[in-house]
């Protein structure tokens, strides 16, 4: 097996897993490379100088198996931006936080790669957002995850945005910003403005505005083969664009055009981790502090 290390640079109490992951790949042959910032951040393991780095994504080439995440979810959206349309399943550790994307905890590190080395796992694709422009904003790498959005940018004033599902008009939603979400995506910025978690692979995108002047303006879940067409107009010319965690400065004048992708993301998953157990978990869903 031939499996990519990526990850940013971590924590000190963090690098005993990473030193642990590097152990066992030692124990069972694994031929592997370093994310080069990861391994800058490991200058004290002694064999550093011998293990092959990448830096761009060209260089994950296609005999590499598997990518090792370790992280939090930032650190899975980044891992994305590497990995783009080589079907290369990610195993996601989770050193971060939270850890919706990166589920495996960091205690069961021997367990995930002793489960993929037997085969013993499902793979489970997310799909991806695509953009469209005419400005061809974030040309490098115009897909994205979790979530695309649209926010104001140098004014404390509302923004009007004006959407469309295949040309037909939706709604102008004055508001501070709009969020176009991936049942991946759900339950992250989407959620916290009060937009629904939806289960992965349900074929769906979900339209969530950021603090809405009108109180009745609720976010809606769509079927994801649709095109979503947004328009802009405010009192500032530009605007901010995401996707995911990347940014670029917008015009007033942008059309921006959102359709679900061909390519989808791999991940690999344990039967021992289901969505429930892992929104059960990280939601704290069910805890009673008064038992």
């Amino acid at each position: 097996m031939k499996a990519a290390i990526f990850g940013k640079n971590v924590k000190k109490e963090s690098v005993k897993y990473i030193t642990e992951l590097l152990s066992v790949f030692d124990d069972n042959d694994v031929e592997y490379l370093m994310f080069e910032p990861l391994l800058k951040s490991l200058k004290q393991n002694k064999n550093s100088s011998i293990i092959k780095t990448f830096l761009k994504h060209e260089e994950l080439t296609s005999d590499i198996d598997f990518v090792f995440c370790l992280g939090g979810d930032g650190t899975i959206l980044d891992a994305i931006t590497y990995v783009r349309d080589k079907n290369i399943p990610i195993v996601g550790i989770n050193i971060g936080r939270l850890g919706f994307l990166s589920d495996i905890s960091k205690e069961n590190i021997k367990e995930a790669v002793n489960d993929v080395l037997n085969k013993r796992f499902t793979i489970e694709e997310r799909v991806l957002l695509e953009l469209d422009t005419v400005d061809n904003n974030f040309s490098d790498f115009n897909y994205a995850l979790n979530e695309l959005t649209v926010v104001k940018k140098d004014t404390a004033s509302m923004i009007t945005i004006h959407v469309y599902l295949d040309d037909i008009f939706v709604n102008s939603y004055w508001a501070d910003g709009l969020i176009i979400s991936t049942p991946s995506g759900s339950t992250a910025y989407s959620l916290s403005v009060g937009g629904p978690i939806v289960v992965p692979n349900s074929e769906n995108f979900i339209i969530t505005p950021i603090a809405p002047h009108t109180l009745t303006v609720r976010p809606i879940v769509i079927k994801d083969d649709k095109k979503i067409t947004i328009k802009i107009e405010g009192r500032s010319k530009n605007y901010l664009l995401t996707l995911d965690s990347r940014s670029e400065k917008i015009s007033s004048s942008s059309v921006i055009k959102i359709t679900k992708s061909t390519n989808t993301i791999k991940f690999v998953k344990f039967s021992e981790i289901d969505y429930f157990s892992t929104i059960r978990n990280k939601l704290m869903w069910g805890v009673d502090k008064r038992n």
